[in-house]
Order: C-alpha cells, then structure tokens, then sequence
C-alpha cells in the first residue's frame, strides 16, 4: 500500500472550491486502498466541515499568525511521525510549500503539488509583489523541486512551463459525483429562491467564492444592458457564493449604479426566509452547501461563470452533472464543453457575456435542456471521480518507480 501525506491550507469551506476537490479525491483514493492522511491548520469553519472528510484522517493544527499563512510547526512534526511514501501539497503560497520542500528534500521523499490554477497568469499577478516577494523567498524552492506537478488541464501545464519548471506534468483533471436526480427546468419548490420567483421566470445561477476574478462586474453590467431587450424580464440572475474581501458589497453598489434592483434572500435550512422582492431581477444568495446548493443546481435553468482565471471550475462541473447549460469564458479551461456543444462560449468583456446571455435566452427549453444533456454525457465519460482517483493513484505509482510513465504527461 502506499502511504501518503496531503497538505493544505484549509479543509473548510473556506477554501472555496478546494475543499470540494482535495475532499473527494481523497477519499476517493482511500477508496482505492491507497493510504491517505490529510494534514491542514484551523479556521473559523472547520469544525462545521471536517465531518464531510470521513472515513479520511484529517489531523488539524492551531495557526498562529498571520492565519492567511497557515503557519504550524505541527506540519513537520506529523511527516516526522508519519514518515510517507510520499507527500502531496494541494494548493501554493502558503506554509505547507515551506514544510513539504523541507521534509522531502530533508528525507529525499517525492512529492507532488496541485497548483488549483494559482499559477496562471491572472493568479501570478493578482498582488504581485507579494508573490514575487514569496515565490524568491520560498515558493520557488517548493515547485522546482517536485517530481511531479499536477495540471488540471492543457492551459494550466502551459502556464507551468511559462514559470519556467521544467518538472514532469501530469494532466489529471479535478473530478464530480453524479447526483441521482438531475431535477428538471421548472421546478423550484426546494430552491433558496422560491419565497418569491415569480411564475414562469427562468433563473441564471453563478454559484462560487464571490470574488474578482470571477468577473461579476461585467456580468452585472451585462445584465443590465440585458434588461433593455425584448424578453429579458423572463429571466433573472441569481448569485450564490462566499463572499471574499467584501466584493459582494461592490456588486451591490453596482447594481445602484447600473439601477438594477436586487435583493438578498440569505437562507440556511435551519432558518426563516428572508423577504424576496418580486421586482429585482438579481438577488444574492450567500453560501450554499450540500442540500441548499444542490437544490440551486437543480432548480437553475443555466449556469454561468464569465472567469478570468481559473484551474478548473468544480462549479461547471457540477452545472453539467445536474444537466443544464454554461454559459462560460475560455479561461475556465474547459474546452471540451464547447467541443461537445455543452457550453455557449463568452469572453471576460461586457459586450460577449451580453451577447451569451442573449443567445441562452432565445433559446427554448427543449434545446437548453439537449444542451444541458451533453454536459451530463460529458462529465460521466470524462470526470468522474473513480477515473481521476485511478489516475493519481497510478501517477503515485510512477513517482516511486513502481510503474511506467502514463500516458497523460503533458510533453509540449
């Protein structure tokens, strides 16, 4: 069996779609016999979270300060005590690079990084001077060492090879549970929503961090150019997601600007609905988990993500598992969902996401649900997460020698 030792910031919801991804593939890969222990520093919402990791041991630390860091000498001290196989870091820019590129080298261990796209240029260069200050100081030690590297896709492995590292790259994209019932257009009895959406309306759901990268402010103002159309008020907008560094009161102060009205209609199960006024076109959900989040992938009528940088989108993934259409940018590195005709493809400005959001809305709903379709097909033959768990297993595999080079490296 191979024993191995996973590192990251956070197992929380804190850590956007990383706890989504980093949980299932574990547990995944402990499915599979491979020994997996997970090693992380406390937030706010990990008590709230860490069940979701079972039957995978999750040992936890105390961080001290800064906490946007993740700094604990419980790190070294457990791969001391654990002595791994090898070791995986999921994510960059924060202490578990320090203490996996101390440990391995120290203990001559092979380790493997997923980077989650925060080495994308817009990642890079989203607070530079910080990164290039961590990169000279530590980051860059963390990655040129590595005997693998793990890209989620073909645009990803390309931006690893820009930052010059010359490390072997396996393509191993990020995987998805098929839920059993997909829901259907139309029924919105369990949705967040349904205190107040008026009869007949369609919604457009983005459901992720709220953050700027996302590219909710052109969406929001091709929202309102939308509004100036025949038809558009048979749709709204619904916006779901953890807030980060307060941009969702930007995206409200832009509404004002752009006189779109909005509303919030924050609920969780355990509590009252909120009031939801049947004017707004866009409202604000907060974070959804588990049951609520299904419940908006399964009552939306699409789904869509105008990025400017990402690895690749749990969110998408997750729209195309519950059968409905995308609407998203390049930048999502998703191409095969354009292939496959999954996805209207848009780009990050005002005036494409306007024109996506047109084509989706002239659309009947016998061929927004064929669209929605060919999500499905797609993540069934490709995303998976017995597939990809048996991919980073037989990568492990060859990083200790035990097996030949797959075939999914990317060789550009």
């Amino acid at each position: 069996m191979i024993h191995t030792a996973n590192l990251t910031h956070s197992v929380s919801r804190k850590a956007g779609g990383l706890h989504e991804s980093v949980r299932r593939l574990v547990q995944s890969l402990a499915s599979l016999g491979v020994g997996v222990r997970v090693l992380t520093v406390e937030d706010e919402f990990t008590d709230v979270d860490l069940g979701a990791w079972d039957p995978v041991r999750v040992d936890v630390f105390p961080a001290t300060w800064p906490n946007s860091f993740g700094y604990s000498p419980g790190f070294l001290k457990a791969l001391n005590e654990e002595h791994p196989d090898l070791t995986h870091t999921h994510g960059i820019w924060t202490y578990p690079s320090i203490a996996t590129a101390a440990y391995c080298t120290r203990q001559r261990v092979p380790y493997m990084i997923s980077p989650h796209g925060m080495l994308d240029p817009w990642a890079v260069h989203h607070h530079r001077w910080k990164k290039v200050l961590a990169y000279a100081l530590y980051e860059s030690n963390h990655v040129r060492g590595a005997r693998c590297i793990r890209a989620l896709c073909e645009s990803e492995a390309r931006s690893i090879r820009q930052m010059k590292l010359r490390n072997p790259v396996a393509v191993i994209p990020n995987g998805i549970d098929l839920p059993e019932s997909t829901g259907g257009n139309g029924v919105n009895g369990s949705a967040p929503w349904s205190d107040g959406l008026e009869h007949g309306k369609k919604v457009m759901l983005f459901l992720g961090r709220i953050h700027r990268k996302k590219g909710l402010t052109n969406l929001l103002k091709a929202w309102a150019a939308h509004r100036k159309e025949k038809r558009s008020d048979e749709w709204v907008l619904a916006i779901a997601g953890w807030d980060q560094d307060g941009y969702e009161a930007d995206l409200k102060r832009l509404c004002g600007d752009l006189e779109i009205p909005w509303t919030d209609l924050k609920r969780t199960e355990n509590s009252a609905s909120a009031t939801f006024s049947e004017t707004a076109p866009v409202f604000f959900l907060g974070p959804q988990f588990q049951k609520t989040k299904a419940a908006c992938y399964r009552n939306c009528d699409a789904f869509v993500l105008p990025s400017f940088s990402e690895g690749l989108p749990m969110a998408v993934l997750e729209a195309w598992a519950y059968g409905k259409p995308v609407v998203m940018t390049p930048e999502c590195n998703l191409p095969e969902g354009f292939a496959a005709s999954a996805a209207v493809r848009i780009d990050t400005s005002v005036e494409s996401i306007t024109e996506g959001l047109r084509e989706i809305r002239s659309l009947p709903d016998e061929a927004l649900r064929e669209i929605g379709e060919r999500g499905r097909k797609l993540v069934e033959e490709r995303f998976t997460w017995p597939k990809i768990a048996l991919q980073i297993k037989t990568t492990y595999e060859w990083m200790l020698g035990a097996t030949e080079k797959p075939g999914w490296f990317f060789d550009e």
